[in-house]
């Protein structure tokens, strides 16, 4: 299923590109081509060869066959610093800016070479009204949101003037607003003539912004077709193999179903430099029920997970209750041995350790399930047993339960983890970010056992960025800003645009209030 279509000569190339690693083939003589004024979507699961292909366009990698071609030209790229001088500027997913510096000062240290303070203010000005990028040069990083770190990173790509951009998930943490503004200034840079290799798992916005789509499966080119031609299913069945099928979720009636978790007035001021103080959270969460709190990355998430997990304690024992009880001053091993499963947002560092292999890692969590530990003795056999399972049960690609974690790509680190805390059947479980960065497969099938887990009577608390995964599986949304929470409403209350209007903190008066639409 693939497109011919004539047009301009290529500005980029990728012709039979391959790169191993001990056991696996990355990319299998992958061809790849980007012209002028093109907007081309990278598209394939976790673990397809996107990460590796890009690396080697990019110069972090060298392929062991196949070759780069620049305006027909073969180039061999030795390092990022030769690919931006071949006209190849890369925005990457996660952001490399200095929180205390201003935006000023933090796109000057992404240059290869530094101009004069005034000419550089004058160029970035001069850029930011070309494109849309309104930015305060003067202010510091941390006061910013996530979409204006972001024109950061643009800018500072667009100063050296690249001829391709390479954009790695560039709206996972941004708002339907922020995301509209970022399409607009794509297709302005497309229109002038560059070419943009866009990456992305969500499937809606590639259909709706790209010309063309590669298709990687298992390091190969399955398939390049016109995105606008297709549908996100279509996509997604291209990027697998088969179809992906997500759960549906019938709302159920929670009147009079019992409190599993309840914040009364949680509050906490900021641990470290630059952290979001919590501000009078409130919520009921019941069981069987799914509660979704939105809002753009940095405005309390990581904090707030932190406090329901038991990472810090509370201020007073009363401000978090699980099943009636008061838990804020109990730890999280407590929190654990009571019901409730918290997995954050970053898998490796803390919801894994890299170095450890999947057995221990499975054990880092599940030790208070029966069985595993006994008279203070780990049970290798069982845990081994439980890691086994998890790997079965959500599909988890791994060579081996004895491989460290950081072996597995991100999907399926994810899929593990997920699946590691729903196999111990929590009473409660918090969840942040479940999906972010990872395909249709393995989003599938992380929502099939959220949802299979509140219909069974667990309540699940799911915290996104992924507006559309909030209001298609959870039964009531709150929107998290500044560490405010706003009154959750049932999901059938709520828009998109009313959704992102909150979470760039329209509504959102005084300390803790919510002005009602």
């Amino acid at each position: 299923m693939t497109e011919t279509v004539d047009g301009p000569a290529p500005l980029l190339e990728l012709r039979g590109i391959t790169k191993r690693f001990p056991g696996v083939v990355a990319n299998d003589g992958v061809d790849l081509a980007v012209r002028p004024g093109e907007i081309h979507a990278l598209l394939g699961e976790n673990g397809a060869g996107k990460s590796t292909l890009v690396k080697i366009l990019y110069g972090v990698l060298r392929p062991d066959a196949g070759e780069i071609r620049i305006d027909g030209r073969p180039v061999a790229v030795t390092g990022p610093h030769h690919a931006r001088r071949l006209g190849i500027g890369m925005v990457f997913q996660h952001f490399t800016l200095f929180e205390a510096l201003s935006v000023a000062e933090n796109v000057a240290l992404g240059l290869d070479r530094w101009p004069e303070r005034r000419t550089l203010r004058a160029r970035l000005a001069a850029l930011a009204e070309r494109y849309g990028l309104d930015l305060d040069l003067a202010r510091e990083v941390h006061d910013l949101s996530a979409g204006e770190r972001q024109r950061i990173e643009i800018l500072r790509c667009l100063l050296q003037e690249p001829r391709l951009l390479v954009l790695d998930e560039p709206t996972s943490v941004l708002t339907p607003q922020e995301a509209d503004r970022l399409f607009v200034t794509l297709r302005r840079l497309a229109a002038e003539g560059r070419g943009i290799l866009y990456i992305s798992h969500r499937l809606e916005e590639v259909v709706e912004l790209c010309d063309r789509a590669t298709v990687l499966r298992a390091g190969r080119v399955v398939a390049t077709v016109d995105p606008r031609r297709e549908t996100p299913a279509t996509l997604a069945r291209l990027m697998v193999g088969r179809e992906v099928r997500e759960p549906v979720r019938h709302h159920p009636d929670l009147a009079g179903a019992p409190v599993r978790l309840a914040a009364r007035g949680l509050g906490l001021p900021p641990d470290r430099p630059h952290a979001v103080p919590l501000v009078d959270i409130r919520f009921e969460l019941r069981a069987g029920e799914i509660l979704g709190i939105a809002g753009v990355a940095g405005n309390g998430q990581r904090e707030l997970v932190e406090a329901l997990a038991g990472e810090r304690p509370l201020p007073a024992a009363e401000m978090l209750e699980l099943d009636g009880r008061p838990v804020g001053r109990v730890g999280p091993a407590g929190r654990r041995r009571l019901g409730l499963a918290v997995l954050p947002e970053e898998r490796l560092g803390h919801a894994a350790v890299a170095e450890l292999d999947l057995v221990d890692n499975a054990l880092l969590t599940a030790w208070p399930q029966p069985d595993l530990v006994r008279y203070g003795t780990v049970r290798r056999r069982l845990v081994a047993a439980f890691a086994a399972g998890v790997v079965e049960r959500f599909r988890v690609r791994t060579p081996g339960l004895r491989v460290p974690a950081a072996a597995l790509s991100g999907g399926n680190l994810q899929r593990f983890v997920v699946g590691r805390e729903i196999a111990q059947r929590p009473r409660v479980l918090v969840v942040d970010q479940p999906t972010w960065g990872v395909d249709a497969a393995a989003a599938a099938a992380v929502h099939r056992a959220l949802v299979a887990l509140a219909e069974e009577g667990a309540a699940v608390l799911l915290i996104s960025r992924d507006l559309d995964e909030i209001l298609r599986f959870c039964d009531r949304v709150a929107v998290l800003y500044r560490g405010r929470l706003s009154p959750p409403v049932p999901v059938g209350e709520v828009t998109l645009e009313r959704l992102g209007l909150l979470m760039g903190g329209a509504g959102f008066a005084g300390r803790g209030t919510v002005v009602a639409s």
